[in-house]
């Protein structure tokens, strides 16, 4: 199953922003174990880099880019995601891309804690705890 991973999920995990640090933490212990495959958009990546730069060093900051590279697979984002974004997006670009990045990686879910950026998703969306509940039985 692949399972893609919204920006406020690793930051959950990466900021300990309680109290949804433990739920992020179990998602990424299924991904490091390989229950399932754990997925990020190649934005996600940028804007994960750009904020954790801002409070940490270069060094540091790259250790951390590395490790998520090495357990998650990344959806790109050319062209052609970009243009099929903006023909569905909605309130959030961002949130577009995300989605047509998973469209065009074929993930099964994608899991959010802003689920209502998501409303036209032709992909499961969930939230982790309703994740962390249900995925043995998707």
């Amino acid at each position: 199953m692949k399972v893609l991973l919204d920006t406020n999920i690793v930051l959950d995990l990466l900021l300990e922003r309680e109290p949804f640090s433990d739920d992020a933490k179990d998602i990424f212990m299924l991904i490091e174990t390989k229950k399932i495959e754990g997925v990020l958009c190649a934005t996600t990546v940028t804007t994960l880099y750009y904020l954790i730069n801002r409070s940490n060093s270069k060094v540091k900051t790259n250790t951390i880019i590395k490790s998520l590279l090495s357990i998650f697979s990344i959806a790109n984002v050319d062209e052609n995601v970009l243009l099929d974004a903006l023909k569905n997006s909605g309130a959030d670009f961002e949130d577009s891309v995300i989605y047509t990045s998973a469209k065009f990686f074929k993930a099964d879910v994608i899991i959010t804690r802003d689920a209502k950026g998501f409303k036209k998703s032709n992909i499961l969306v969930m939230e982790p705890k309703e994740f962390l509940a249900s995925y043995e039985n998707l």
